[in-house]
Formats: C-alpha cells, sequence, structure tokens
C-alpha cells in the first residue's frame, strides 16, 4: 500500500509537471470516475518514467559518441564482459517493471471489481446500434445515431458533434455504481466512452461486465471501437449523467410510455397512424441500408420500393423483418422493436414510395407471431 501510495503521488506530481498535456487534443482525458483519473494518473506516471529514461539512455549514448569520437583520437576499449554492469542492467529494468506494475495492477483490480452495483444495464450491440435494457426496471430502448443523413453525404454543414449524437441516450445516476452488462446479437461490437474509462467488447454468444460510477453531471460521448461492418463509423454512444431525482422522474417516464406502448399492441390503429409511426423507426433503422427513399444499395441492400418480389409475399415481407435473412447483412428484428414498431414500418414499407398496397399490418397479429 505504501509502493501503491507513493507511485500515485508521484503520478499527480508529475501529472502537474505535465498539466498543459490535459488539455490538449491529444492527450487521454482525466475523465469524470474515480477509474478514470486513477488510470489518467497512472498514465502520466509511466509517461513521465518513460521520458526520464529515454532522457538518460538517449543522453548517455549522445555523449558517447561525442566524447569519444574517432576524429579525436579515441580508442576502442577491449573488454568481454563486466559483472557489476550486467547486474546493473539487469535488476535496474526489473525494479523499474515491478514498480510500474504495482499502481498498475491495483487499478486493475478496481476495474474488474464490477460487485455490488446499485443499478444493472444490459448493452446489446447490432448492426449498427446499441440497445439498452434497465434490468429489473422493465425499460427498454435502441439508439440509434442521430446525425442527419444530410450532413452525411455532405449536403449541409456537420454540426459540432457529428457522427456521436443519438437518438436515445444512455441515461444514468451520478454518484451510483452501474454495472453494465455487454453482450451482441451479430458481430463482435465494442463500448467504448473514454471520459468514464470503460471500453469493452460485446460478443455474440457472451456477456462481459464492466462498471461505472459517475462522479459529474453531463453528456460524454463514445462510440463503437470495432471494426462492425460497413457502418461502424455511424455507430455512437452517447451517456447522460444525472442526479438521482432527476434519473428516478425519467425512469417513471419511460415506464409509463413502456406500459402505454404495450396497450397500443391490443387496439386497432389506422392507417395513416401505422405509416406516421412506420417513416420514424425506418428513418432510424432501415434508413442506413436501404436509403431513405427505399432505392436501396443492391446487391447487399436491395430496394424496397417497387420491389414487385416483396410486395407479391406479405408473409415473406413479414418474416423477413422479424427473423431476418441468413446470411446476409439483413438481422431479425424481433427483439430490437417491439409489435407496434414492426407493424408500422411493414405498412409504412409496403405503402410508401409508390408501392401503395393498401394493406395494414396490426401490432396485434405481430405480437401473436412473436408469441408463437
Amino acid at each position: 500500500m505504501r509502493m501503491r501510495h507513493v507511485w500515485m503521488t508521484a503520478g499527480t506530481l508529475f501529472a502537474g509537471l505535465g498539466g498543459h498535456l490535459q488539455a490538449s487534443d491529444w492527450n487521454m482525458p482525466v475523465g469524470v470516475t474515480d477509474v478514470s483519473r486513477e488510470v489518467y494518473s497512472l498514465h502520466m506516471t509511466i509517461f513521465w518514467i518513460c521520458v526520464i529514461i529515454g532522457v538518460v539512455v538517449f543522453g548517455a549514448m549522445f555523449y558517447s559518441l561525442f566524447r569519444y569520437r574517432h576524429s579525436q583520437g579515441a580508442k576502442a576499449a577491449k573488454f568481454h564482459e563486466h559483472t557489476t554492469v550486467e547486474v546493473i542492467w539487469t535488476a535496474l529494468p526489473l525494479l523499474i517493471l515491478v514498480g510500474m506494475a504495482v499502481p498498475a495492477t491495483a487499478t486493475l483490480k478496481k476495474m474488474y471489481d464490477a460487485s455490488d452495483a446499485d443499478l444493472d444495464v444490459m448493452v446489446t450491440g447490432q448492426q449498427w446500434r446499441w440497445h439498452y435494457s434497465y434490468l429489473g426496471e422493465d425499460v427498454d430502448f435502441t439508439s440509434n445515431l442521430a446525425t442527419p443523413r444530410e450532413q452525411i453525404s455532405g449536403e449541409s454543414e456537420k454540426g459540432d458533434n457529428y457522427l456521436l449524437e443519438v437518438d436515445e441516450p444512455l441515461v444514468l445516476p451520478v454518484g451510483k455504481k452501474v454495472r453494465l452488462l455487454l453482450t451482441a446479437d451479430d458481430v463482435i461490437h465494442s463500448w467504448w466512452v473514454p471520459e468514464l474509462a470503460v471500453k469493452q467488447d460485446a460478443v455474440p454468444g457472451f456477456v462481459n461486465e464492466n462498471w461505472v460510477r459517475i462522479n459529474e453531471p453531463g453528456i460524454y460521448r463514445g462510440q463503437c471501437a470495432e471494426l462492425c461492418g460497413k457502418d461502424h463509423g455511424f455507430m455512437p454512444v452517447v451517456v447522460e449523467a444525472v442526479e438521482q431525482e432527476q434519473f428516478d422522474t425519467w425512469l417513471a417516464e419511460r415506464k409509463a410510455a413502456a406500459a402505454q406502448e404495450a396497450q397500443g399492441v391490443d387496439r386497432e390503429w389506422s392507417m395513416d397512424e401505422l405509416m406516421e409511426r412506420g417513416e420514424q423507426v425506418y428513418g432510424s433503422i432501415c434508413a442506413s441500408c436501404h436509403q431513405a427513399d427505399g432505392s436501396g444499395l443492391p446487391p447487399a441492400f436491395p430496394a424496397l420500393a417497387g420491389n414487385q418480389a416483396l410486395l407479391d409475399e406479405p408473409e415473406r415481407h413479414l418474416d423477413t423483418v422479424v427473423n431476418g435473412v441468413s446470411g446476409t447483412a439483413m438481422p431479425a428484428f424481433r427483439t430490437t422493436l417491439n409489435p407496434v414498431e414492426i407493424a408500422a414500418v411493414i405498412t409504412y414499407e409496403r405503402n410508401a414510395w409508390g408501392n401503395e398496397t393498401g394493406e395494414v399490418t396490426q401490432p396485434a397479429d405481430i405480437a401473436d407471431m412473436l408469441s408463437e
């Protein structure tokens, strides 16, 4: 513990010496959690150790090259071994590495201790969005990229948070330990928020865990740090940290909205209602692949506008959306979207862009299908 205290104190002093680095864009952030600040302090400690080693080694090398250069009549010494020197250059690096390992191990132990959490959140990576479930609270939602397509295509000026804004941020209370359980539905993703010092892989078929306790309210941005497919760069993470009272209010509102959404499954929706809701779902979920106008990106993403083969087979259309298509980039949306959203987007796709089949899919039909 004494060694760890010495190293952490040294880290604080070294961080002060290099304080100008903190505000720059090319050093790691200090962050807003105890772990992130400890990681930063450890980073700066080892950085300055490396600087000192570099100065000593290269200083000795350049001094030797200059002081004992051949033009000044220097004669090369002839010897084969020197036990004392060999012991020193073996023992000294070993002691330095052990000294680095002590605080690093203590920090790693903290990072991996996800026990006694106040809140559990399941984070599921999907191409190319994140799904969040507040375990035990009956609240879950999908977080999608919210940067307008006009900015991505260069038709309008890029915003301050270009490609780092979402329609639904992950809302967490400050001062509470939150355990993050991470998995994926399709390929390997990686949930990364630098200011929280969290970077954890989300692997299909496995559940990894991490945790965070945020000290300051605010909005913290990150992104998927794994090459997960065509739209890898369009998979941001946004965490909104709020005070406990505000979080409780938000959670109660989400529970009420979820209950209202569940009630909507049992009633009959009009064409206009489904088209309006379906346009919203399509824009956030489907447009990145099939394009806003339904033209698609053949052959990987077929056009939906005027796709007669799909329009002539409504059951196939429904199965494609619900269960996906094996061996292709089309995922299953049975766990991503609720019955209302699935019914709405299918109705929208079958009646938008001139398709005009006049067919309506009701949420109750989707609910019955999912329960089978």
